[in-house]
């Protein structure tokens, strides 16, 4: 009779070590995935509890939905491109204290800010402040799209940045900071988000820029 008795663990051993092989390999390609631009996870940053306080007290009336964070996201490696195609991320604007805005041009609520976006991007605008809006149609024809809609308002100091993937606010929700648009981050200068926002909001009212000469003041 032949021997059966190492037949069984064997044959598991022998199934086992490519099955864990092969979970290494999906692992390290999952791993290598989430580090990759929109894909990656946001917490980058150190907690900054004092900073999103001062946000956080400043957000009233107008901006009362405004919520203070400093939970240690960041986002320097979120990219975009501009109007031109070229692609880009909040690095290229380190530095600046960031009023990130992620719109479509077929969202109601986020059309109906944009002027006020301006407005304040208009007065605030500076080497230390920057209006980031981040337009979200998506497809071949998304910039196109959100284009036509920013010449026909004639807004003097929004330019197109867009994500026709979707990506960038997929990760968004991913993190659990956003669900809908329109959705505002505030970021500081090295891309770490203080404080934000979900929906629409009058930036341009003396609620709005006690929000933004307080965010500009953390950095004096």
């Amino acid at each position: 009779m032949p021997n059966t008795r190492l037949v069984g663990p064997r044959s598991a051993l022998a199934w086992a070590l490519p099955v864990a092989a092969g979970v290494v390999v999906v692992a390290g390609s999952i791993a290598a995935w989430l580090m990759l631009g929109n894909a990656g996870t946001a917490n980058e940053c150190p907690v900054q509890a004092a900073a999103a306080q001062i946000i956080d007290a400043a957000a009233v009336g107008e901006l009362a939905a405004l919520n203070g964070t400093g939970e240690g996201r960041g986002y320097s490696d979120m990219a975009f491109k501009d109007a031109a195609g070229t692609q880009m991320s909040v690095a290229d604007f380190a530095g600046k204290a960031l009023l990130v805005n992620f719109w479509a041009s077929w969202c109601v609520p986020c059309r109906e800010e944009m002027p006020a976006l301006d407005a304040i991007a208009t007065e605030f605008n500076s080497e230390k402040f920057m209006v980031l809006p981040i337009n979200l149609d998506i497809g071949a024809s998304g910039l196109e799209k959100a284009q036509a809609f920013l010449d026909e308002g004639q807004f003097a100091n929004l330019p197109l940045f867009a994500d026709n993937t979707f990506a960038a606010f997929e990760r968004l929700k991913r993190e659990a900071v956003a669900i809908g648009l329109p959705a505002t981050l505030l970021l500081d200068p090295e891309g770490c988000e203080l404080a934000v926002l979900q929906g629409p909001a009058e930036w341009h009212s003396d609620d709005g820029r006690a929000v933004i000469e307080a965010l500009i003041g953390l950095r004096g």
